[in-house]
């Protein structure tokens, strides 16, 4: 039998349901598409990170971390899909549609799950990104990087106390995210998230973009590009997150169905951008607090002109910038060492 003309065989429900279900299963999409990207991140940062774990035990804590975020990100994924599943297969005909049985099921186990670890994983790595503003400010003092997370770390905390009631008050029965309590503490919680994230963001670009301008003109062009460059900042700083928590915090505040899209899109992004962070950690491009405590070496070449002894002529050379950390630069120590040797020969 085929389609007749004219004829409508679209589900009853009206307009603004059926875009929440469209940008549902569009959101469910992302989410696949971003933990693709995100197991080739784990993928790479875990296998550098095994082969250099007895160098240290903040490695072994970087194992320990991604490992924790796989495995909730990989429950996260499958309860997504599972929800998928459950609504529009095994529930197509409830009353109201899928998605009124996916409001009216809230305090079901696998929705329970969704909310938890959707939590755990925002808090996760806005604890990386504290940790990573701490470290690019640690150079300049204890009490100057401890001020200067104070703020942060408050407002982390009542997110966190934020996010636990939103998903236990999502999670009840009669209730979901979209409820009124359950919205205000959503949003309550998000802003919170959002605002320790646009703050550790700003801080960690100011101090990196201040470095950048006092520095640039010391560093070989090689390091230059790879310490200093405008990707850097984004990744150290986990701007790209920020990004779309701006677009999902307004959508779902606005209560508009496209907010679906968006979390999945800020669900992802978060997760890309903590690895690509740890990537960098790992393989020793990114920002330590040694390197921020890095001085110039000025070369100094001693020479002698025919009929004028005793005269020592001093040149200034260029400036290498000495990086020592777990993770360094090994090649700019080793240059700094030859330029200091040869200074010694020539004052010989």
């Amino acid at each position: 039998m085929s389609p007749q003309p004219g004829v409508y065989y679209g589900p009853d429900e009206d307009e603004n349901t059926k875009d929440l279900e469209r940008y549902f299963i569009a959101g469910d999409f992302v989410c696949g598409v971003g933990y693709g990207i995100m197991l080739v991140l784990w993928t790479s940062c875990v296998r550098y990170l095994w082969s250099q774990r007895r160098r240290s035990p903040k490695t072994t804590l970087l194992l320990v971390y991604l490992c924790l975020i796989f495995v909730v990100e990989t429950i996260f994924c499958i309860v997504q899909a599972r929800t998928v599943q459950v609504i529009y297969i095994e529930n197509r005909n409830y009353p109201g549609g899928p998605w009124q049985y996916f409001l009216d099921t809230q305090y079901l186990a696998i929705n329970v799950m969704f909310y938890a670890t959707l939590f755990i994983l925002t808090f996760l790595c806005d604890l990386l990104v504290l940790w990573r503003c701490w470290v690019v400010w640690i150079a300049a003092g204890p009490a100057i990087a401890y001020g200067v997370i104070a703020l942060p770390s408050v407002m982390l905390l009542a997110s966190f106390v934020m996010g636990t009631l939103w998903t236990l008050q999502s999670s009840q029965p009669n209730l979901s995210m979209y409820s009124a309590q359950p919205l205000a503490f959503g949003i309550a919680y998000y802003t919170l998230s959002l605002g320790v994230n646009i703050i550790l963001t700003s801080l960690i670009i100011i101090r990196l973009m201040f470095y950048r301008r006092t520095h640039l003109a010391h560093l070989p062009p090689q390091h230059a590009k790879q310490y200093l460059s405008l990707a850097t900042v984004i990744i150290e700083s986990a701007a790209l997150y920020s990004v779309f928590s701006v677009a999902f915090l307004v959508s779902y505040a606005m209560q508009q169905p496209i907010n679906q899209i968006w979390l999945g899109f800020a669900q992802a992004a978060q997760q890309i951008s903590t690895y690509l962070i740890v990537h960098r950690v790992a393989i020793g491009t990114a920002w330590t607090s040694n390197a921020m405590e890095s001085h110039t070496v000025t070369d100094y070449h001693a020479a002698t002109r025919p009929g004028d002894m005793g005269h020592d002529q001093k040149r200034t050379g260029p400036s290498n910038v000495q990086f020592t950390s777990q993770f360094s630069v090994s090649g700019i120590v080793s240059e700094t060492k030859a330029d200091v040797e040869e200074v010694t020969a020539s004052a010989v």
